[in-house]
């Protein structure tokens, strides 16, 4: 079976090896024009690409895929290596760009998108860190026909994973990648032989998972201990959650929820109640928070302990509800 692969970050580099190690035939591969990262903003490939050129694949990066839209030489460009690979089936995996009807259409099997969610529950862009934010007790990898809907594809293969009390978007997206890079293999597998069976996506539970901004990052103190904690876990690696405090922003990295701590009646939402080793406690609206990693600005992640030796924290002191260049 001939593969194309699409996709860009690590969870997709995942699964392209996967496919690789299994004895499939990858002729090209589609990925995101290399960007500018780093401190000295230089271009740099995605993941994707960097592990394609290592196994001698071939790497095509347009900035569309629309044959009218904004980039229509791209895009001819990547039409004719796609129908050039005469692949039987495109895979796609966190690839970036919107695949039009011609793409869609071009494999003999159609594409199969490698989908970290339940479907329906957290179609779109984030499902990792919307699943953690909202408390789900499970996610796991869907392996969907891609329509030109929004994730709204037949299901082919669906597997599961528990969603740990202490797992960060971090270290779920590597359980998630590992398992979606078993199932497109076995989805791959079972459609060569004839034996892949769609199931429609039911039309109850349907969420979407929308793209993490930025501005998502500022704690809001008003909201319950057991969000925030949640929060903190669903932003780690990105955007991290973060709060102001004497006018410098903090980011959270580890925290934790202090069943039965004493929370003064009076306390505004915000409060630090103590600073020590094991973690600055932080009242919320209805409890106490213990935040026991850290970062400043420029600095790097601390245990409170190491922390508060370079970054003098006192009760008593407030966490601001807006970010640091909006203060006066």
């Amino acid at each position: 079976m001939r593969v194309i692969f699409a996709g860009t970050p690590e969870f997709a580099r995942v699964a392209l090896e996967r496919l690789y190690a299994a004895g499939f035939e990858i002729p090209l591969v589609l990925t995101q024009p290399d960007r500018p990262a780093g401190r000295g903003m230089k271009l740099q490939a995605s993941l994707v690409k960097q592990w394609a050129e290592t196994a001698h694949i071939a790497v095509a990066q347009p900035r569309s895929l629309r044959l009218d839209g904004k980039f229509p030489d791209d895009a001819a460009s990547a039409r004719e290596a796609i129908m050039a690979a005469r692949a039987d089936v495109m895979v796609v995996a966190a690839y970036g760009l919107i695949l039009p009807q011609w793409v869609l259409g071009a494999p003999r099997l159609g594409c199969l998108n490698i989908h970290a969610s339940l479907l329906p529950r957290w179609r779109g862009a984030a499902p990792i860190h919307r699943a953690i934010e909202a408390g789900d007790a499970e996610t796991g990898i869907t392996i969907m026909q891609m329509d030109a809907g929004l994730d709204t594809g037949d299901m082919l293969l669906v597997d599961k994973l528990p969603i740990a009390a202490d797992d960060t978007t971090a270290s779920l997206h590597d359980r998630l990648a590992a398992l979606g890079g078993r199932l497109i293999v076995e989805a791959l597998e079972l459609a060569a032989c004839g034996g892949l069976r769609a199931t429609p996506q039911p039309a109850e539970g349907v969420t979407y998972a929308h793209k993490i901004e930025k501005h998502e990052a500022m704690t809001d103190w008003t909201q319950s201990a057991a969000v925030l904690e949640r929060r903190i876990r669903a932003f780690n690696p990105f955007p991290g959650a973060a709060g102001v405090l004497a006018g410098q922003t903090l980011k959270f990295w580890r925290a934790e929820i202090l069943a039965g701590a004493a929370r003064p009646a009076d306390a505004e939402a915000g409060l630090v109640l103590a600073a020590g080793t094991e973690g600055i406690d932080i009242a919320t609206v209805d409890g106490v928070l213990r935040v026991s990693r850290l970062q400043k600005a420029g600095g790097k992640a601390l245990d409170a302990a190491d922390f508060l030796r370079g970054f003098d924290i006192q009760p008593g002191m407030v966490f601001s509800q807006a970010p640091a260049d909006q203060q006066e």
